[in-house]
């Protein structure tokens, strides 16, 4: 080999791979447990022999979702001393990752509209269209929903940066997630309506994965996706990742009442086993028989939850699939301060009561889950708090505010015991408004 070949080889070998994280962080990390995250694909990895970590600092240890071909493999957690992943360190991590199957490429191409629900939330409803707009999947428009707003900032976002042809901007007055969705799913034009938040990365493939799912399961009305931690910053964010369930679901899923899962005996009253509000897709024609969202639940009402649990079990009761597909991925901003964290534990818990309530008033589904041993509420509870934490060298990144947010589940079976009364609160407020709307028009 000439000395020019063998300079060129030992060129390609030292290459380094740049990595962008999944969400920008607005200030650099407040603790030792911080992680970077990003994603790498092992096809990108060529003859690199390290990876470099873009917006790094202060970040000692990253923790990068690892795909192959597009499907998800899993999670590894490797160190990152100034902003650089060696290869070896890498492999190693990968090593541990088992194989993991995932659905086929769609062969159809239907046009799937995107639902983003907002109220006064621009610099995170930015973010978010920015990478909406640059999803690769051809055939998709978008609604953006603006809720109840107290100005008229989203609006001028929208026609000010947004002049593209496939974003709409539709506006509902009445407060409410379950009736901004609703308005969303009216106004769609897609076979398919995907729903995500304002305070969101979506993945580049997200709706050619949701696309594939349908496919691949013609039954299936729903299809769920991943949700994992866009941003580990703070010792909250940590806590919270560490906490919940959604996150954590790699392999593929197909749930029916005709195929119960053994793993799972009070099916279909699963929550947390199906997916988040976050990221989720319905085909729009079944959506709308089901009667859209239940407007008494979701956050904005006195309920402050529990529409997506609702929505997908009522999927199920109907005799549709719903189908879990990881590789769908929607980054999530975690809440970074310990009583943003109150708050979201409050309305997780007021939403699952409220919705186990909406289950025990109606006959047909109170059957149904005393038949399973009704206790639905509290096994999701303490499923959440015995989830590991995600370690790296055996430690819990979140160890450090452990003690302090204990409490949090009391506040949480608090919050579920004002459940049933915040129902009727809700219920009660969406009677008054059917009954007077239409003498108004």
């Amino acid at each position: 080999m000439s000395e020019g070949a063998s300079q060129m080889l030992e060129d390609l070998q030292d290459e380094s791979l740049v990595l962008v994280p999944a969400m920008e962080s607005l200030s650099p990390p407040t603790w030792p447990g911080a992680r970077w995250i990003g994603s790498v694909d092992l096809e990108d990895l060529a003859q690199c022999s390290r990876f470099e970590l873009e917006n790094h600092h202060g970040y000692e240890r990253a923790r990068l979702l690892v795909r192959a071909a597009g499907a998800v493999r899993g999670f590894v957690d490797v160190p990152s001393p100034a902003g650089i992943v060696d290869r070896t360190d890498f492999e190693d991590a990968l090593a541990s990752l088992s194989p993991v199957p995932s659905f086929p490429p769609a062969v159809t191409n239907p046009l799937i509209t995107v639902v983003v629900c907002t109220r006064d939330r621009t610099q995170q409803l930015r973010s978010a269209l920015l990478t909406i707009l640059a999803l690769d999947y051809a055939h998709f428009d978008v609604v953006v929903v603006d809720n109840a707003p107290a100005t008229h900032d989203t609006e001028e976002l929208v026609r000010r940066e947004f002049r593209d042809q496939r974003v709409r901007l539709v506006s509902e007055p009445v407060p409410g997630l379950s009736h901004a969705r609703n308005t969303g799913l009216r106004h769609s034009s897609g076979e398919i309506v995907a729903f995500t938040d304002d305070d969101v990365v979506v993945d580049r493939s997200w709706l050619r994965e949701i696309a594939a799912a349908f496919d691949a399961v013609p039954a299936a009305a729903c299809v769920t996706g991943l949700v994992p931690a866009g941003e580990l910053r703070t010792p909250t964010q940590g806590y919270f990742d560490s906490k919940v369930s959604w996150s954590r679901s790699l392999v593929p899923q197909v749930f029916s009442l005709a195929n119960p899962p053994v793993a799972l005996p009070k099916f279909p009253f699963s929550p947390g086993a199906f997916g988040t509000g976050a990221n989720f897709a319905l085909r729009r024609q079944p959506a709308l028989r089901l009667g859209g969202f239940d407007p008494a639940l979701g956050v904005g009402t006195p309920t402050g939850g529990g529409e997506d649990i609702d929505m997908f079990t009522r999927v199920l009761l109907e005799g549709h699939a719903l189908v879990v597909q990881p590789a769908a991925i929607v980054w999530h901003r975690h809440r970074d301060g310990l009583e943003d964290l109150r708050i979201q534990a409050r309305g997780y818990g007021n939403g699952l009561g409220a919705w186990m309530t909406k289950v025990m008033i109606d006959p047909r589904t109170a059957r149904l889950a005393l038949a399973r041993s009704w206790g639905v509420g509290l096994e999701f509870l303490n499923r959440r708090r015995q989830i590991t934490p995600f370690e790296s060298q055996g430690q819990p990144i979140h160890s450090s505010l452990e003690s302090q947010v204990e409490r949090l589940l009391w506040l949480q079976l608090l919050a579920v015991a004002a459940g049933p009364y915040k129902y009727a609160v809700s219920r009660r407020r969406s009677a008054l408004r059917r009954h007077v709307e239409p003498s108004a028009t």
